[in-house]
């Protein structure tokens, strides 16, 4: 058999899959200093599929190097986020205005599942499953509206809302949230695309508040962002 260069592209892309996930997650703090070595150890991999994944989350706005000094994951800045909203809540409405006309019964099963799965999350207080939950719910839409430009964005945008998500989840309207699910539900169940597209404007302005509260203090800090410049 021959050898073929696949393998490599995955480790890259499960690398890259990974770091993003304990980056959204708070594992990887904001201001944390990441090396590759020592990432590639615990991931498992050598160092060249990390460094890949590290240049992509960099061009994703997830973490930041400075030359001959250190990669840290960049700090929580409030205007980015409020600018990532924007983005990310205009291509949902976008999705989901396309998707409505072709929604199915199955395809409204799993949105109703999913915000059951996003209510008892909420009332647990499981910020994981909450937002994963959350995003079963709206990936229903991107995936019928079959719009990959669309979903791309939505992939490349969405961890910077996330990660503010995370650290403000008992700050955030839950119950509220379950309520405009449903709402967003019976208009997908009856055919309204127009009232779809609003609730889900809705939905994604629900940070809006927050944003507007805090955005004057400039990032959210973690205590890793005082870090000094990595030593050789």
């Amino acid at each position: 058999m021959d050898l073929k260069p696949v393998g490599r592209t995955l480790l890259r892309d499960q690398a890259y899959v990974a770091i993003k996930q304990a980056i959204v997650a708070g594992a990887l703090a904001p201001g944390q200093v990441v090396r590759d070595h020592d990432l590639a150890e615990r991931l498992g991999f050598s160092r060249a599929p990390v460094r890949d994944a590290l240049a992509r989350l960099a061009d994703e706005g997830l973490v930041e190097s400075k030359p001959q000094s250190h990669t840290r994951v960049t700090p929580l800045i409030l205007r980015d986020v409020r600018d990532a909203l924007v983005v990310v809540r205009t291509m949902h409405e976008v999705a989901t205005r396309s998707a409505v006309p072709r929604l199915s019964g199955d395809d409204i099963a799993t949105m109703r599942a999913a915000n059951a799965e996003f209510a008892g999350a909420v009332r647990r207080g499981d910020v994981e499953r909450a937002l994963r939950a959350d995003d079963t719910l709206h990936d229903v839409l991107v995936a019928v509206c079959g719009n990959r430009a669309v979903a791309a964005t939505i992939d490349r945008y969405t961890p910077l809302i996330r990660r503010l998500e995370r650290q403000r989840f008992t700050t955030l309207p839950g119950e509220g949230s379950v309520r405009r699910h449903e709402e967003l539900i019976r208009a997908c169940a009856s055919g309204d695309a127009d009232a779809a597209a609003d609730i889900t404007a809705t939905i994604w302005s629900s940070l809006d508040e927050i944003l507007q509260a805090d955005l004057a203090g400039g990032p959210v800090r973690a205590p890793h962002d005082d870090l000094p410049e990595e030593m050789p």
